[in-house]
């Protein structure tokens, strides 16, 4: 099925979860694996990291993956 991430028309498995969307960006280090340093919107809605790996992702989903990115003053 497709879905947009991160603006990008992608296509996942029918069924696939949050977990599995982010797993599949191939992020590096563990970011992908743990969800450190990652925080993930569906549809607008943030979704805690806890509730990644049971919501499932729908048809025409909308998310967003923002990785966090240490700097500043």
């Amino acid at each position: 099925m497709r879905v947009i991430v991160n603006g990008e028309d992608r296509s996942v498995q029918a069924g696939a979860t949050v977990a599995d969307v982010v797993r599949s960006l191939e992020l590096g280090g563990d970011r992908g694996s743990s969800g450190r340093g990652v925080a993930v919107a569906l549809d607008g809605e943030v979704v805690p990291h806890g509730r990644w790996g049971r919501t499932v992702v729908r048809a025409g989903a909308r998310i967003e993956v923002l990785g966090a990115i240490g700097g500043g003053r």
